[in-house]
């Protein structure tokens, strides 16, 4: 059977989709206070390296507090690490936030990826109170029950031909750094939006594409075979909340490119942020933010 032609946006349901801090959508808003979810989710955070955007992270959990809180895998990137360590302030300071959530009452659990899967070698202990887990079913508040796990077993390149991987891996690297100067000419010229080099080039491979396309599926085809009602994973920085034939797939993206993340409601509604707001203007209130954005 022939593939459907594939977009790139079919990869993202729009209804499930929030723009925080971009002029374009209308709905740049934060919260004088931080809002309450039941659960975060977030993945392939790449601590260690220079393309992590752990000053967008930290902004995004200034303004989002949980009950749990999933880190699904490739938080940290010692792939990168073993060719050159690039550790933030930031990054540090996101690492002593996680810490302290986790000793306040959040429940972290960590599902190491394939750029962190040293900690594998742990699963089953806990660091300071963080769980590191293989795999995790999590119970929505709903009653829907989500596989949660990295997602790099499915991935045929990642298990059968690591250097490929590796070479993909510092290619797309380049990219992304790359696209902090080109983001710094945008600003200079006074043009507005965020647009990512990394991201346009993955969209226009079209080998990338069909790679996205099997990866759902070899996903969806073992969470089908468990009796689950979807899965929740990371791996291929392609976020996105899909219903595929009565499950639903979901990915939390990355904060390398993207920065986006999943939160679940006190309902169970899954929701997809897209966090574009400038960490100099996430202490702004929402009447000042809009300013600064449409000023960007």
């Amino acid at each position: 059977m022939q593939r459907p032609t594939l977009k790139p946006t079919d990869y993202l349901d729009q209804t499930a989709l929030t723009r925080i801090g971009d002029e374009k959508s209308g709905s740049a808003e934060l919260f004088s206070t931080p809002r309450a979810v039941r659960s975060i989710f977030l993945s392939d955070i790449h601590l260690g390296t220079r393309a992590c955007r752990a000053e967008r992270l930290l902004s995004f959990l200034r303004h989002y507090e949980s009950e749990h809180l999933y880190l699904v895998g490739d938080i940290v990137d010692f792939w990168a690490m073993s060719r050159g360590i690039h550790w933030s302030r930031q990054q540090n300071t996101f690492v002593q936030k996680v810490l302290k959530r986790a000793r306040h009452g959040t429940r972290v659990i960590f599902v190491p990826g394939n750029h962190d899967e040293v900690l594998r070698e742990y699963v089953g202990t806990s660091f300071g109170d963080i769980e590191l887990v293989q795999e995790h079913v999590h119970v929505a508040a709903d009653g829907r029950r989500y596989a949660v796990l990295h997602g790099d077993e499915f991935d045929q390149v990642t298990r059968h031909h690591r250097w490929v991987a590796v070479l993909g891996d510092v290619a797309y690297n380049l990219l992304v750094r790359l696209n902090t100067w080109l983001s710094l000419a945008r600003r200079t010229l006074g043009i507005s939006g965020y647009w990512s080099l990394a991201g346009y080039a993955k969209r226009k491979v079209k080998s990338a594409v069909g790679f996205i396309y099997d990866f759902e599926d070899s996903v969806m085809r073992a969470v089908r075979d468990r009796g689950l009602n979807g899965v929740i994973c990371g791996h291929i920085h392609s976020a996105a909340i899909r219903d595929i034939e009565g499950l639903t797939y979901i990915n939390c993206g990355d904060w390398v490119d993207s920065c986006t993340a999943i939160v679940e409601h006190h309902d169970g509604r899954m929701e997809l942020i897209h966090w574009l707001v400038e960490p100099q203007a996430a202490n702004l209130q929402p009447e000042q933010l809009l300013e600064a954005v449409t000023a960007d």
